[in-house]
């Protein structure tokens, strides 16, 4: 014989169920907004370090080529653009496509850095699918240590 349980509906724990999915809903839409603008591609991740002699900008592109990202810093803003181009289709007629899902997209990402930079003296790598950036200060915004004289 089959045991039956009675439930009963509690109508404040669905509001709560659903008051948790609408904080949820608008936590992602005002913090994670790239997913909703871009066209569905994501925006490279990136981890910008800040240190007493500039800035370490790490961007995650894999499968990007270094040639296909642009690298500027103008004003105190460092952009990231980069165009992934269609490859030429074959001429051949014996050719078809059977399945492309492979995106040919472009995307641009800007971040403003908190003080001014030597972008002339900046350096960039790419290895595997990593762009790494290396960005000093201007030295006007160094710190500067200055000794105390003793009379």
């Amino acid at each position: 014989m089959a045991n039956l349980v009675r439930r009963t509906w509690n109508p404040a724990g669905e509001m709560l169920a659903l008051s948790e999915a609408m904080d949820q809903l608008m936590r992602n839409a005002f913090v994670s907004t790239a997913r909703w603008f871009d066209d569905g591609f994501n925006m490279p991740a990136v981890d910008v370090m800040e240190t007493p002699e500039g800035f370490t900008v790490k961007a995650a592109l894999p499968g990007w080529k270094p040639e296909d990202v642009e690298v500027t810093v103008e004003n105190g803003v460092l952009t990231l653009r980069g165009e992934w181009k269609e490859e030429e289709e074959s001429k051949d007629d014996k050719s078809r496509w059977l399945r492309r899902e492979i995106r040919y997209s472009s995307f641009e990402r800007s971040i403003q850095l908190p003080t001014e930079v030597e972008a002339e003296k900046a350096k960039a790598e790419f290895e595997n699918g990593v762009l790494t950036l290396t960005i000093p200060k201007a030295e006007v915004v160094k710190p500067k240590q200055i000794k105390i004289a003793v009379k």
